[in-house]
């Protein structure tokens, strides 16, 4: 009886842990069982053969033309809901600029893992002649309800706070790639942690000069239909490829020439 009894714990845990990562291959792409995902929301209607970067035609002309642009992210960035493609594909494509994409789905601002986004930035090439920096304020951080920390008076960084990581990301960017930064907001959905953030974020872009795509508070861009929704978004947060490509990209691209033509004192 003892011997089953010793077994039993073990098989459980295993159990456990076997149905988690079911779960989360099913629900967000993570972990061993990701294809799961990949199965599940290939058969939206927002990720229809007619979102296919493939099908995507480039702009006769564009300020970021010829461009190379960072961006840093998480699922959203990498367009866990939508195969893989995001509204950084469709510029690059639409605007004929170059990308680096560095995004992991379910990392965290705050710098507490190995996948953060601080160590993945620093693996980044350095040597890179970027154009512009752009981070997304990640919903991760407000789900797992990461410490909102406080704007440095010193300029030393608590990077296990989301201030802090933002501080310090907005600084490592500045200092290795000599180019203007830029953060971009979610969307709204039902999280008091990520309004918290956006506040916070944009408190932090008056001290440190960056620019702020804040989809969270305008109004004209959360004003969508029902059936919209449906098309463009796969859960509260994560855009189909309809999504990107009709909804944030073209209103992204537009914060961004506004943003390149600055650099260039037109």
């Amino acid at each position: 009886m003892r011997k089953r009894n010793n077994l039993t714990i073990p098989l459980c845990l295993l159990a456990v842990c076997a149905g988690w990562n079911l779960y989360c291959g099913y629900k967000w792409g993570w972990g061993p069982f990701r294809e799961l995902h990949d199965i599940k929301v290939s058969k939206l209607k927002g990720n229809a053969e007619a979102y296919a970067p493939e099908n995507v035609k480039p702009l006769d002309a564009s300020p970021l033309s010829g461009k190379h642009i960072m961006f840093l992210g998480s699922s959203v960035t990498y367009g866990a809901a939508s195969k893989g493609v995001s509204f950084v594909d469709y510029i690059a494509l639409r605007n004929k600029c170059a990308i680096t994409k560095e995004a992991v789905s379910g990392t965290t601002l705050v710098d507490t893992k190995n996948d953060s986004y601080i160590n993945r930035m620093k693996k980044l090439d350095r040597s890179t002649a970027a154009d512009m920096f752009i981070c997304q304020l990640s919903t991760n951080d407000a789900t797992q309800k990461k410490p909102l920390g406080h704007i440095s008076d010193n300029g030393e960084y608590d990077t296990s706070t989301v201030a802090g990581a933002i501080e310090f990301i907005i600084d490592y960017a500045r200092e290795t790639w000599h180019c203007p930064v830029v953060f971009y907001t979610n969307p709204k959905y039902e999280s008091n942690e990520y309004a918290a953030m956006v506040s916070m974020l944009h408190e932090i872009a008056k001290v440190h000069d960056i620019s702020v795509i804040d989809l969270w508070n305008d109004t004209d861009f959360n004003s969508i239909t029902d059936e919209q929704r449906e098309l463009f978004m796969a859960d509260p947060i994560h855009p189909t490829q309809a999504g990107y490509l009709e909804w944030w990209t073209p209103f992204i691209e537009n914060r961004l020439y506004g943003v390149a033509r600055d650099e260039q004192g037109d």
